[in-house]
């Protein structure tokens, strides 16, 4: 997700190296190193979690409401995990 916060925040990077102690060194496309804030970094990485796991929520209540929506009118159980699987 790091990555990606990078790729979101410069989009003048291309490649991103991460060495074994998890320093990084991004790069452009002609392979000059990019400065990047890492402050900046993990705060859209978080933001970026933030964003799918509220989506992720939305999907589970999207799906919670639907299947209530078709109890409501009155397929059985059964019925909606046939049609769909909850």
């Amino acid at each position: 997700m790091k990555h990606e916060a990078i790729y979101n925040l410069y989009p003048n990077v291309k490649m991103i190296e991460e060495n074994h102690n998890g320093s990084i060194t991004a790069y452009d496309e002609n392979k000059n190193e990019v400065a990047i804030d890492m402050t900046l970094v993990n705060a859209k990485e978080t933001e970026l979690k933030a964003e799918i796991e509220q989506a992720e929520q939305d999907a589970e209540t999207k799906k919670a409401s639907g299947k209530q929506k078709l109890l409501d009118l009155g397929l059985t159980e059964s019925e909606v995990k046939a049609l769909i699987g909850i």
